[in-house]
This record gives structure tokens, C-alpha cells and sequence, in this order.
């Protein structure tokens, strides 16, 4: 008996020898989906007070990692982030920690993009549509139906700065009313029937003018920073709009709301802002043709769902030993 409670202890020690160890910094549900994925992980869950006396053993790490934690985490060989954007972990003070490393960075790019790109048709076509307006006629029970500005937007053009996973997707919904689409980006997009031209960054200011709408869909890098600056939204055409729901880190806001303070463009729709949160008392919120959403375009029904399954796959993959999904270039920042 003796003999094979050492040989059952023996192969239980083997057997957590063998296992990755990886942990989680996260909501509980998703903790729990995780932790069934494979017997070849340890998926220990830890907060601000328990990650650091976790992190030297550990093999990965899934969650927001801090400079501190890439440090702490001498055997770290991969993190993943929950969100698309990876400019809190890579553009914060200190996030050259993980930018130098042999760490590989996955994030959920793509598994949003739906939702996202739903929500700038929304709003683009509340706008265009004067949805907004109606809304505000119900609150003094006003049936006001001229004059009635509906703009139709078959044969118009739009800007899509970013055709990565939600820039494709807005592109594919835009096209689906008509629109021509022309896309910003500084990689090689593969041919798309949705997509009219492709241009680089640096060619932005040629295409600008050209614009019904312009969409914010990119990432927010060094090189994108406020790429939508003061010349760029002077470029823009009268009576144009202007939707951004990636990061408010593209765009300048006081030239935004001077462009809609001298009304020169016809509407704009932001579900991002810089500041982030948008204070009380900024003047964007003063405009009737400003929609504005707290950066909840990504949220629906099913991106949860998405999501961890994303992860979970990266799980998987990890502890194989396989490529993983969605692996973020860490020098160009997505």
C-alpha cells in the first residue's frame, strides 16, 4: 500500500512538473472557463496583492501585465491582454520592460470588430439619417416632419483609417450602402471587393478632402498619435462626418470640436475620446450633432463569447507548443 501511495505521489509531482503554470488576472467567469481547457495547465488566479510572490515560477500571464510583472516573471514566455488595443501595456511608462523581451504579446483583435464596426454604422447613420434629432422631438411630443436634411449614403465616399479587424469589417458594412471605400494603412491590405483603394499613412492628407466620413479605427501607436490633427481635419469637407471608435488618441480633440463649432462638419460620432473618460463640462458635449458613447462599441451579446474562446485556444496552443493567435508586433504597436 505504502508502495503505491509513493508511486501515485511520485507521478502526481511528475505530472504538475509537466504543467504550464499560467495565471490569470481577470473576472471569475472567464477564470472558469479556462481552467477546464487542458490537464497540461495550471491556471492560478491572482490579484494586485498575490501576483508578485506567483510571478517567478510562472509561464505566462493573462491579464493587463504591468513593467513590474514583466520584470518579476524571469520565465514568462507569454501574455495575453483582453482587449485589442495594446497601448496600455506597451505605451505606458515602463512598457519598454515588455517591448524588449522575448515575451510574446497576444491581444483580441478581430474578435470585436463586429460589434465595433455595427456601432459606427450606427452612428454615422443616425447622423444621416437625423435619428438624433427625433429622439429629442419625443420629449416634447413634436411631430415635426419637415424640413427633413436625410442624406442617403449610396455613392458617397469613406475614409477608413485603419482596415485591421474592425477597419475591414466597417468597410464590408459601409460598401453594403453604396459607399466607396478607401482605406488608411501603413501594412499591404489584401485585395477586397469592399475596399475601392488602399493608401499609406503618409498619403492621408490626399485623400482627406475626399471624405463624406471619416472613420477612427486604427491602433493607437507612436505613429498614429493624433494623426488627425488640425490640418488634416481643416482638409475635411464641408458638411462631412466624422466617426471614431478605435482610440481617442488619433484624433485632436479641440480640432474637432472647432470643426463642429464653426459647422463645418455635418456630424460627428465618437465612442472614444482624449481625455477619456470625456469630463462634464467639455465642450464636445454641448453639440445636438455630437453622439457620444463611453467606449462600449466592442460590448454585445457575443463578444464575450469570442473572446474567450480566443483565449482559450491560446491556451491550448501554448501549452503545445504552436503558433498563437493574434500575436501583436511589439516594436510596431498591433
Amino acid at each position: 500500500m505504502r508502495v503505491t501511495l509513493l508511486l501515485a505521489f511520485c507521478l502526481s509531482l511528475a505530472v504538475s512538473a509537466q504543467q504550464k503554470k499560467i495565471l490569470f488576472m481577470g473576472e471569475g467567469d472567464m477564470l472558469t472557463a479556462l481552467q477546464g481547457v487542458t490537464d497540461k495547465a495550471r491556471i492560478v488566479p491572482v490579484t494586485a496583492a498575490t501576483v508578485m510572490q506567483e510571478l517567478p515560477d510562472a509561464d505566462a500571464f493573462i491579464g493587463t501585465i504591468k513593467p513590474e510583472y514583466v520584470r518579476a516573471g524571469k520565465k514568462l514566455q507569454w501574455t495575453q491582454i483582453m482587449s485589442a488595443g495594446v497601448e496600455t501595456v506597451l505605451h505606458r511608462s515602463g512598457g519598454d520592460d515588455l517591448k524588449n523581451s522575448n515575451i510574446i504579446l497576444t491581444n483580441n483583435q478581430i474578435v470585436q470588430g463586429p460589434e465595433i464596426a455595427d456601432h459606427a454604422m450606427a452612428m454615422l447613420l443616425t447622423l444621416t439619417r437625423g435619428i438624433h434629432t427625433f429622439i429629442g422631438h419625443r420629449t416634447t411630443e413634436t411631430w415635426q416632419p419637415r424640413p427633413y436634411p436625410g442624406i442617403e449614403l449610396s455613392g458617397r465616399t469613406g475614409i477608413v483609417i485603419g482596415c485591421g479587424g474592425i477597419g475591414s469589417q466597417i468597410a464590408l458594412r459601409a460598401w453594403a450602402f453604396g459607399m466607396k471605400i478607401i482605406c488608411v494603412d501603413p501594412e499591404d491590405i489584401p485585395f477586397s471587393p469592399f475596399i475601392t483603394k488602399t493608401v499609406k499613412p503618409d498619403q492621408l492628407d490626399e485623400v482627406v478632402p475626399q471624405a463624406d466620413v471619416v472613420f477612427i479605427s486604427a491602433p493607437h501607436t507612436e505613429k498614429s498619435h493624433k494623426m488627425m490633427g488640425p490640418k488634416q481635419f481643416d482638409l475635411m469637407k464641408k458638411d462631412s462626418f466624422f466617426i471614431a471608435v478605435s482610440r481617442g488618441g488619433i484624433y485632436d480633440m479641440p480640432s474637432l470640436v472647432k470643426s463642429l463649432d464653426s459647422k463645418k462638419l455635418a456630424g460627428a460620432g465618437v465612442d472614444v475620446t482624449d481625455p477619456e473618460p470625456l469630463p462634464p463640462g467639455h465642450a464636445l458635449w454641448k453639440f445636438n450633432n455630437a453622439i457620444i458613447t463611453p467606449h462600449i462599441a466592442g460590448r454585445s451579446d457575443k463578444d464575450r463569447a469570442r473572446m474567450v474562446g480566443t483565449i482559450q485556444e491560446n491556451v491550448r496552443r501554448f501549452v503545445n507548443g504552436q503558433p498563437l493567435l493574434n500575436v501583436v508586433d511589439k516594436q510596431k504597436g498591433y
